[in-house]
């Protein structure tokens, strides 16, 4: 049976990014779609403006964009909703849906740091999710809440992961070059960036240097506790790429190892946690490493296990930290925004929590 799920936020690129996973999902069933009160009323063709490479799904063209009504999506009999809305926004909202019963997955960063809240990367601490009975009973709800990391956070902890297990990260220092979606339809003007890069993008670097912590963390009998046994130091920069957030990544490891050790620990990564599963939105490989001295590159990389895989590249030893340093890409609104968020409630259901 599928589940009836709800994108909220419809006509925003994450939105249009969920929209384009959900609709022709072997899983879900998209019926109901939100978005601002301006475009209430249209059919979801009219209300957006259209930017995602894939043409818009047909079966979508003729929904009706719905207010943002807590008791109109209960109505509905909505199993999941996902969650594309600013944070000011979701703080309220969210809550309300998760008492009234539904599963709330979301892309906004509100709550990500709550010990009963999982913040999910799924091939990396997909057990984080059995805290949302703790949450149900703290909370009084009878749905519950699960977080989409930071699109930079969730690239960076995948590549973190199998250095996690088995190396034993001392430290990780991180710049990354964000990509023009990263910041919404309308978030950075032409005459800002052209030309140009912008060495600042406010609360994400306190975004990646935390919440890698908790992703990388452990779950304890009602909590999630964060990882103190490492620290991550990030400066994060808006570059002019359409799409896909790269990252110069510099690891202080527990001991000195070969750099072949290191890439066949990336290469082999088997995302345990989830094998098996059979969840549609999982790429065959989590990461990929290119042994080019060129590689990865947004335009020619992002879009690798359908935009869920992270590609790494120029994997070289580091002897400043006694570790390695390595580059990243990740295609920052499907593996970094809604593609975790679909693979989390695939999850989710898997799980028999919905």
């Amino acid at each position: 049976m599928k589940r009836r799920v709800a994108v909220l936020g419809a006509t925003g690129i994450v939105g249009q990014r969920f929209v384009s996973l959900l609709a022709d999902h072997p899983w879900f069933d998209l019926v109901m779609v939100t978005a601002s009160e301006k475009v209430v009323g249209k059919k979801y063709t009219e209300a957006v403006k259209w930017v995602i490479e894939k043409p818009m799904p047909r079966k979508v063209e003729e929904l009706t964009v719905e207010p943002l009504d807590v008791n109109r999506i209960v109505e509905e009999k909505i199993d999941i909703v996902f969650v594309a809305l600013p944070k000011e926004v979701a703080t309220t909202v969210e809550p309300e849906l998760a008492r009234k019963g539904l599963v709330v997955v979301s892309n906004a960063s509100n709550m990500r740091l709550e010990p009963d809240i999982p913040l999910l990367n799924p091939e990396v601490n997909a057990d984080h999710i059995d805290v949302v009975e703790v949450q149900r009973r703290n909370r009084g709800w009878d749905g519950f809440i699960a977080k989409v990391p930071n699109c930079t956070t969730a690239i960076l902890t995948l590549t973190l992961k199998p250095l996690h297990d088995e190396f034993d990260i001392k430290r990780v220092v991180v710049a990354s070059m964000q990509s023009l979606s990263g910041a919404g339809l309308t978030g950075v003007p032409s005459m800002f960036i052209l030309d140009n890069l912008i060495p600042f993008i406010e609360g994400e670097e306190e975004k990646v240097e935390t919440e890698s912590r908790k992703i990388l963390g452990t779950l304890d009998k009602d909590k999630i506790l964060m990882n103190d046994k490492f620290k991550v130091t990030a400066s994060c920069h808006r570059v002019m790429v359409l799409e896909g957030h790269s990252m110069a990544v510099f690891v202080e490891l527990g001991r000195v190892v070969d750099v072949e050790e290191v890439i066949k620990a990336l290469e082999e990564f088997k995302d345990n946690k989830i094998r098996g599963m059979g969840l549609p939105t999982a790429p065959e490989k989590p990461i990929i490493v290119r042994r080019e001295p060129d590689r990865p590159q947004p335009r020619l990389d992002r879009m690798e296990g359908n935009g869920m895989s992270v590609v790494v590249g120029r994997v070289r030893e580091d002897k400043v930290l006694n570790g390695v340093k390595y580059f990243a890409l990740g295609h920052n609104t499907i593996r970094g925004a809604a593609g975790t968020g679909v693979l989390i409630a695939e999850l989710i259901v898997k799980k028999n929590l919905v």
